[in-house]
């Protein structure tokens, strides 16, 4: 009794290590992995839930431009324009809103995001780590 009480116990260790995907056959064995058996959809890869593929945001948002095109703010992160845009005299460039230009920002991630309009404008902006606040103040 003792003896088959002893095998069941073998056996329910190693079943135990089959279900986790974790077996070692001996001393100097690897661990071993198991793979999905369906493999994924794109929409399970990229949805939030995947730390591994981070999906982008895209939010509504009024450009402030009063001043040219080099800074916004989204949420509590300062970002710069990677290329600042002006007429050369602090205005917006020709084409675009003043003091706002409406489109969306799309945040590809913590530190870059960029945006867009029906205009067919498009400014890429990278954060500014530790920034409190924006660099010029324009009236």
């Amino acid at each position: 009794m003792a003896e088959r009480a002893g095998q069941m116990i073998i056996t329910l260790a190693l079943v135990a290590g089959v279900l986790t995907g974790c077996v070692k056959a001996d001393e100097g064995a690897e661990p071993v992995r198991t793979k999905p058996s369906v493999p994924a959809t794109p929409s399970a890869r990229t949805t939030p839930a995947d730390p591994a593929t981070p999906s982008a945001r895209t939010i509504p948002f009024e450009l402030y431009t009063h001043c040219g095109i080099s800074e916004a703010r989204i949420d509590s992160t300062y970002f710069e324009a990677v290329t600042p845009l002006s007429d050369g005299s602090g205005n917006p460039p020709d084409g675009w809103d003043n003091p706002y230009q409406r489109g969306r920002m799309t945040l590809k991630s913590p530190t870059e995001a960029v945006f867009t309009d029906d205009a067919g404008h498009e400014v890429k902006f990278r954060a500014r780590p530790g920034a409190t606040a924006f660099k010029h103040i324009c009236a």
